[in-house]
């Protein structure tokens, strides 16, 4: 196989652990997992599935927290290494473009993503329904929120780092408000981020296996690689003790990203360990950010881990997009352009 760069910038300063010797499969965990344990700030009682990102030579974090009454809101946080967090006690306020307070009622499983100059926060929010929310920020001290992309019900709002043919890409999955009957992922355009449209399939649910039968949805933003978007994503299965959360991997296509080129047909991550498989929501891995590093390949993966803890994960470029390439399916029609 030809060697795969990733497609960015350097980022000498993100986490990072060697794979341990010994190690089965293309992921690899940190060592001193969870990064982010119970109770982490005053009133807040869990965090994760949360976002993380470069900022100037530190790093900044949306994290979703669970706070001491059950509701879930949007908390920054800072760090200096990636892995030990601050994290504020007060949520996130946001604005409309007027400036005037626009809270939304709740918000979870937020994604960060710099496209051009601005960080854009998607998040499931509540618009009559499950619905994604959206907003942006150049500062971090002032964040203007957006109206909602979409109508209700969608989650899983997964922005990419960059235009494509000029016009703003974003992966959601169409859901209900619960555990949801639906379960593919869907692509959807903006020329100036506010109507969307051009809608595509992108991936089905199901396959051979049996770890991704229910749904899937987005996870953190692609990153682009010579080899195509490579992303990760969650997979869902039913078992008779309830629902399991894996994580695998995708490359979709660089220009026509609804068209699936390769896509693992086995999970790359799955609930193995004490802080995945027991918390508030057994059996859970939602990855949600990764950091990478253009000149090694490297790639640190950011995941919830049952519902409780975050978790930290390994991997290279070189090694995930073989792994993907090596045990590629396809499913349904997910190598056609996803318009019928």
């Amino acid at each position: 196989m030809k060697e795969v760069r990733i497609i960015g910038e350097k980022l000498a300063n993100m986490p990072w652990e060697d794979k341990p010797e010994g190690a089965v499969g293309p992921v690899w965990r940190h060592s001193e997992n969870p990064i982010v344990k119970r109770n982490p700030t005053k009133g807040i009682a869990r965090i994760f599935n949360s976002a993380v990102a470069a900022y100037g030579d530190r790093f900044v974090g949306v994290f979703r927290a669970e706070t001491i009454n059950g509701r879930p809101h949007l908390h920054m946080g800072w760090s200096d290494d990636a892995l030990n967090w601050s994290i504020e006690e007060q949520r996130i306020d946001f604005v409309d473009e007027d400036g005037q307070p626009f809270q939304p009622n709740y918000a979870y499983d937020p994604r960060l993503v710099k496209v051009e100059n601005t960080y854009y926060i998607i998040w499931c929010t509540d618009f009559y329904g499950a619905a994604i929310g959206v907003a942006k920020t150049d500062d971090f001290k002032t964040f203007i929120r957006l109206e909602n992309p979409f109508l209700p019900f969608n989650r899983n709002g997964v922005l990419f780092p960059r235009k494509i043919n000029n016009k703003f890409v974003m992966l959601s999955r169409p859901s209900d408000s619960g555990h949801t009957p639906f379960g593919d992922v869907f692509l959807s355009e903006s020329p100036d981020f506010v109507y969307w449209g051009k809608h595509r399939h992108v991936m089905s649910k199901g396959g051979q296996g049996w770890w991704q039968s229910v749904k899937i949805g987005g996870g953190p933003a692609p990153i682009e690689t010579t080899e195509g978007w490579l992303m990760f994503y969650h997979g869902v299965t039913g078992t008779c003790n309830g629902l399991v959360y894996s994580m695998g991997a995708v490359i979709l296509d660089l220009d026509e990203p609804s068209k699936v080129k390769y896509r693992s047909s086995n999970y790359v991550l799955t609930p193995e360990e004490w802080y995945e498989e027991r918390g508030f929501v057994n059996n859970v891995i939602f990855p949600c950010a990764t950091l990478h590093d253009a000149e090694t390949g490297k790639i640190a993966i950011y995941y919830g881990a049952a519902d409780t803890y975050v978790g930290l994960a390994y991997t290279t470029v070189d090694e995930i997009v073989k792994y993907v390439k090596d045990t590629s399916e396809v499913i349904g029609d997910d190598e056609e352009i996803g318009k019928i």
